[in-house]
């Protein structure tokens, strides 16, 4: 089957494997416990898997006409490999760097990786003077991933926001994909049903997970989630009414996050002795990994049960799914809270500031005159091939985001520190 063909390039293939030295909310070498985006990446696959299981079993058009799980699951394991060292400040410093040759995207740069950069196969022909062909996946996994139907511009000023989208050198591969799956849906909005699951099964995770890590690493608690002040409610209320397009409260999100937490000890009573329980309960469910998982596996498996579907006859491949209104309320409220509690914290503020600074300077040193000598073989032959300047950029910019965490921490060191460093170490 051609998908099981692409499921065992996925899993071979060394991008994927690099997810297992990037971050996801706390750097790696912290703990083995928290996730990176490797592991990410396989829960965000189970729970794709886990939602098309259940509308093959519940819904009456996919009786007959069954979702794909492994499918689900490819698109579910592809969907972070575009992603840099230090996750989204590795991303908003490439953007910058990238803002006169195309930005720097993470689904934009999945996409490159499967069609053009991963070392599996060649085209027959030359297209734009470039035969390589990614993983050689098919057009209906590629679709499956194409998030953000959106060519991103190929210079943008530096107050102009991160267009999500694909670059302008992938468009012709974006093209064939449409033609290959859904034939010509002309201004209809392109984004199938396997994308829609993968992508409700990432903010099912991040809104989980994340919530997880961060109680084992002590950053939260019940207590102090329920305690938060007006100025974080404010910021998630904000953030929650942009994405649901809908007017939220800071009110209504201190509601929806206390009700989350409604079942621990003591809240049924009305006395001190029970918000001493309650209070110990909230550092109990901290602190145990039975009760932080008992949590976790709630609030995923009450999100499964709460993915609805609306069937396009025309073009299936391109039904609507999508949580119903008090799920995804729950999932965003959660999702935006845990990020903007974490993003405010000193303690991750340090490791942020320094991972945008490893890769812009990275970036830079190689974009130097003759930096691009410090690039491995292949990509400086790349690199002299390319015609343009934007070109040469972008393939720099290649190199850089394909690097892990310690990766690009040694290649900085290997740069300014005054540590002797091996000569005989590859880069």
């Amino acid at each position: 089957m051609p998908i099981g063909r692409d499921y065992g390039r996925i899993i071979h293939c060394a991008s994927f494997r690099r997810l297992q030295g990037k971050t996801q909310v706390f750097p790696g070498h912290e703990s083995d416990f928290f996730r990176n985006r490797l592991t990410h990446s396989l829960e965000v696959a189970q729970i794709a898997s886990g939602i098309a299981e259940r509308l093959n079993y519940v819904d009456p058009y996919f009786r007959d006409n069954p979702l794909d799980l492994r499918l689900c699951e490819a698109a579910a394991l592809l969907h972070d490999i575009g992603h840099p060292p230090f996750g989204h400040n590795g991303e908003r410093a490439l953007d910058d760097l990238m803002r006169s040759a195309g930005g720097f995207e993470g689904n934009a740069q999945t996409l490159r990786i499967i069609s053009r950069l991963e070392k599996k196969a060649r085209r027959k022909t030359r297209v734009k003077g470039d035969d390589r062909a990614g993983l050689n996946l098919t057009y209906r996994l590629m679709a499956a991933v194409l998030k953000y139907d959106e060519i991103i511009p190929a210079r943008r000023t530096k107050k102009s926001k991160l267009v999500k989208g694909y670059y302008g050198s992938e468009e012709e591969v974006v093209r064939n994909i449409k033609l290959h799956t859904a034939g010509r849906v002309g201004r209809r909005d392109f984004k199938t049903i396997e994308c829609q699951i993968m992508d409700l099964a990432d903010d099912i995770a991040y809104s989980t997970y994340d919530l997880e890590d961060s109680m084992k690493a002590g950053f939260l608690t019940p207590a102090s989630i329920v305690a938060s002040n007006v100025d974080l409610l404010s910021h998630v209320a904000r953030k929650t009414s942009k994405e649901l397009k809908r007017q939220i409260t800071p009110e209504y999100v201190l509601a929806i996050l206390t009700d989350i937490f409604s079942g621990i000890e003591g809240t049924d009573e009305n006395s001190l002795i029970a918000t001493i329980k309650w209070f110990q309960a909230s550092q109990e469910l901290s602190e145990s990994g039975y009760l932080r998982t008992k949590l976790s596996s709630a609030l995923v498996h009450e999100a499964i049960n709460s993915v609805e579907v609306k069937i396009d006859h025309r073009y299936p491949m391109l039904s609507k799914v999508y949580l119903n209104d008090e799920a995804r309320l729950k999932v965003e409220i959660l999702k935006q809270y845990t990020f903007e509690s974490m993003i405010y914290s000193s303690r991750v503020k340090l490791p942020e500031f320094r991972g945008y600074e490893v890769v812009k300077s990275i970036f830079q040193a190689l974009a130097s005159e003759k930096g691009y000598l410090m690039m491995p073989d292949d990509v400086r032959e790349q690199f002299r091939s390319a015609s343009t300047e934007p070109q040469k950029l972008r393939i720099i910019c290649d190199f850089v985001a394909g690097m892990t965490d310690r990766y690009a921490t040694e290649f900085y060191d290997r740069l300014h520190s005054n540590a002797g460093h091996s000569m005989f170490k590859p880069v």
